[in-house]
């Protein structure tokens, strides 16, 4: 048995998400399929984030077994031949040990939101970003996510389908930058609730539209009403897993 390590690009923008289901195409089925007919096999890929229908990824790691092998080179270039024509493409495959696993041993995991902040709707971006056309005061959006970072019950900011057992979680990171009329909201953590990154860019925007939400408030009631709204999945990314290793 070898085990492939793979990192992928996709656009979510008409998947149903990372999860293999029968309501439509998602990420793991597409590969499942291109894993099919190449080697006749269909093996479970485990990937190290299970995104929402519409959120994209820069690159996510996976990971799945053969009993037959084949070099890294060979299965990349193989899944990419039948990926041709679908939103997914193999950035990079590797053939790891056994005790690897593209879910359990990500040590940290990291996200990028886009906001277009401008009065013109998005036709270029158009799926890939959030329009908001009204002024965001960024610098009390920068003031309130300060007050996220760290270890806190997010269950304000969690989903009410989450399957996590805790909704205590580290947030490492959350920087908001601009670029032109994009404002990029970048987080990390070693694991995330349910639509977390999506609640929490939700509530930093109603802010910066000067609506009263008080982070520390939110924390602490530990309701999901008190946070704001759910931000669309159109201007979510994955980025990127990080491992200690994969020897």
């Amino acid at each position: 048995m070898t085990r492939y390590k793979i990192n992928i690009e996709y656009d979510g923008t008409n998947l149903i998400g990372w999860q293999e289901n029968l309501d439509g195409p998602s990420v793991q089925s597409l590969l499942m399929n291109a894993i099919e007919k190449f080697c006749g096999v269909r093996p479970t890929i485990f990937g190290a984030g299970r995104t929402d229908a519409g959120v994209h990824a820069v690159c996510m790691t996976a990971h799945f077994d053969l009993e037959k092998y084949f070099d890294a080179n060979t299965v990349m270039r193989a899944l990419n031949f039948y990926l041709i024509n679908e939103p997914v493409s193999v950035l990079g495959c590797e053939i790891v040990s056994d005790d690897f696993n593209a879910r359990f041993s990500c040590t940290a995991r990291h996200y990028k939101y886009v906001v277009l902040n401008r009065g013109a709707s998005p036709v270029l971006e158009k799926n890939r970003v959030w329009w908001v056309p009204q002024k965001l005061d960024v610098d009390a959006m920068r003031v309130a996510a300060q007050k996220l970072i760290g270890n806190h019950d997010f269950t304000s900011f969690r989903a009410s389908e989450c399957q996590a057992k805790s909704p205590i979680k580290t947030l490492d990171k959350i920087e908001i930058t601009t670029d032109g009329n994009h404002i990029v909201f970048e987080l990390s953590a070693r694991s995330f609730l349910h639509h977390m990154v999506r609640n929490i860019v939700g509530t930093l925007v109603e802010i910066g539209l000067h609506k009263p939400y008080d982070i520390e408030k939110i924390l602490s009631v530990k309701n999901r009403s008190a946070a704001g709204p759910t931000a669309p999945a159109s201007g979510l990314y994955f980025i990127r897993a990080d491992y200690a290793t994969t020897d």
